[in-house]
């Protein structure tokens, strides 16, 4: 008996000195996988976020109004509009300072050809209408001008978010867009 009582320390009973305690690697072992899940989820999670964000800051989502390839054999029938031409030709002066340019533009408003609606609110706007396009590209700088396709679009934006209220207009033509620098 008295090897036993050697071999223990101060209130340990035999059976205690028996089992072997947990200790070192293994006992820190799940702790340490817990934080290492909870740390790479919190890295995914802030990856995301500010992906997200960086595309809405960006703006490299998609636009609202899509553009198809007309060559695309997909494309199937294109509708037929009734065009509001009484807009007639305005100029305007963009916006450069050191190199003036003058931008002239006839321009075609398109709508559903069934639309009562749109043809009447366009004709009551008329001046309205004039006065916007002026001001649109008296806002602009030359080099903003030379994409056409653009323009077109920031157009049609333009006229169906700020200055129609029941019209819908589906697409902008130009019979003329000139941009010309003026020499002093």
């Amino acid at each position: 008996m008295s090897d036993i009582d050697d071999d223990l320390e101060d209130g340990e009973s035999p059976e205690a000195s028996t089992t072997k305690k947990r200790g070192g690697l293994a006992a820190l072992l799940p702790t340490i996988l817990k934080f290492a899940a909870i740390g790479i989820g919190a890295l995914i999670f802030i990856v995301t976020v500010v992906i997200i964000t960086f595309n809405i800051m960006n703006n490299s989502g998609r636009s609202q109004t899509s553009v198809t390839d007309p060559s695309s054999p997909y494309l199937g029938r294109r509708p037929t509009y009734s065009y509001y031409t009484d807009v007639g030709s305005i100029t305007a002066n963009t916006r450069d300072t050191v190199n003036r340019h003058t931008v002239t533009v006839d321009i075609n408003i398109g709508y559903d050809r069934d639309d009562l609606v749109t043809g009447s609110e366009l004709n009551l706007r008329r001046f309205e209408l004039r006065d916007f396009i002026r001001r649109f590209f008296n806002g602009k700088f030359a080099s903003e001008l030379e994409d056409e396709e653009r323009i077109k679009r920031e157009i049609l934006e333009q006229l169906n978010t700020r200055y129609l209220d029941n019209a819908k207009v589906r697409i902008i033509l130009f019979d003329r867009f000139d941009v010309a620098e003026v020499l002093f």
